[in-house]
């Protein structure tokens, strides 16, 4: 006799009933995003133990520290970190002769008690510069040196904790030229090789990388920016790795993926996709609703670029780092003015679809 037919009658009708509606309570839940139906399907993994190269995240130290849910995905799901703000001149260096480590040091002190590497950002930069910096008043010589003392400064406190950092970011326009920066105009076209020389006098066992945004669409700034790169390495200027930066849309051309990606093979530096999300609301529409077949986009789209960066040799992998955790977290919305939710992990830090996209792409 099975075990089931001993138990009356009316509380087996109770249990297929209360069974019945677990499993599609389970099957059908929704988050608030629109309706998008979350994976129903148990992951059992989490994203850096899936990945056969590092996979990061940059983070909001003010979340890290406050949000424990915030922090708990941090902890789980990354092996790598990248201080979203925290380490850039404005945060760190808010006064000519102050420094402020706190939040750097908080995020650093994180990472090495969780196991995790820590990749700084950035060291020199067009934006968040502080007053100090844009209403600096000197000759060529102050400025080189405010230049080098803020490198090599910052290298010195973090030597031996940040193991890479991004250098300069951002230096080229769309159009391929050198950014008219206050930096360019007070040291010439030149001061990004310099910084990165200064870099490495600070820790020369520190990976040093360029990093910027659209190259796997604008082949202007592609091709700026690798000749920057050939022009570095027959210079003797050291520079290790390319930071792709990969804000990039759910239509992002796969084709245009693969070629910037074969393009930095080509360089022989250590490749970075920095900065990653996929938007998808690119019309930007105060009334978008994210649905599920466009989650269901979205998550194909992380799938090719785990696919498409997986094809590079071994050796030039730095990884992959996610530009936050959750939809609430990320800068796009702010940036464009629209809702979006860009990012692996939903409002209330629940996987989406894109997570487990982001698993199959290396399967």
């Amino acid at each position: 006799m099975k075990a089931l037919e001993i138990i009356p009658f009316n509380l087996k009708f109770m249990l297929v009933i209360i069974a019945f509606f677990a499993l599609i309570s389970g099957s059908c839940k929704k988050t608030n995003e629109g309706g998008v139906v979350a994976p129903t399907t148990a992951i059992d993994t989490t994203l850096y133990k899936a990945m056969p190269f590092p996979m990061g995240v940059a983070l909001n130290v003010n979340l890290l520290r406050n949000n424990t849910k915030y922090n708990a995905v941090a902890t789980k799901e990354y092996n790598s970190v990248t201080a979203e703000n925290v380490m850039k001149f404005a945060g760190l260096h808010p006064g000519q002769n102050t420094y402020n480590w706190t939040d750097a040091d908080y995020l650093v002190d994180f990472a090495i008690s969780n196991g995790k590497r820590v990749h700084g950002h950035t060291l020199i930069w067009h934006n968040s510069q502080p007053a100090w910096v844009t209403n600096f008043v000197g000759d060529s010589l102050a400025w080189e040196n405010l230049l080098k003392t803020h490198i090599q400064t910052v290298m010195t406190h973090f030597k031996g904790k940040v193991g890479s950092w991004d250098v300069v970011n951002e230096a080229f326009d769309d159009n391929g030229v050198l950014r008219t920066s206050i930096w360019r105009q007070k040291l010439g076209p030149d001061y990004v090789a310099r910084c990165f020389k200064y870099a490495f006098e600070a820790d020369p066992s520190a990976l040093l990388f360029y990093n910027d945004y659209g190259q796997e669409n604008n082949q202007a700034k592609r091709n700026a920016i690798t000749a920057m790169m050939s022009s570095f390495k027959n210079r003797g200027i050291p520079i290790h790795g390319i930071g792709l930066q990969f804000h990039i849309s759910y239509t992002q051309s796969d084709a245009n993926m693969t070629s910037v990606i074969n393009a930095a093979i080509g360089s022989g530096l250590k490749i970075h996709i920095s900065e990653l999300d996929v938007k998808v609301n690119s019309g930007k529409s105060q009334t978008f609703v994210f649905t599920p077949a466009l989650a269901e986009q979205q998550a194909a789209k992380y799938k090719s670029v785990m696919k498409i960066y997986n094809t590079i040799p071994q050796n030039q992998q730095f990884g992959i780092t996610i530009w936050n955790i959750g939809d609430g977290d990320s800068w796009i919305p702010n940036f464009q003015g629209a809702p979006d939710f860009p990012l692996p992990f939903d409002l209330n830090f629940k996987r989406k679809p894109a997570y487990k996209g982001i698993i199959d792409g290396v399967k």
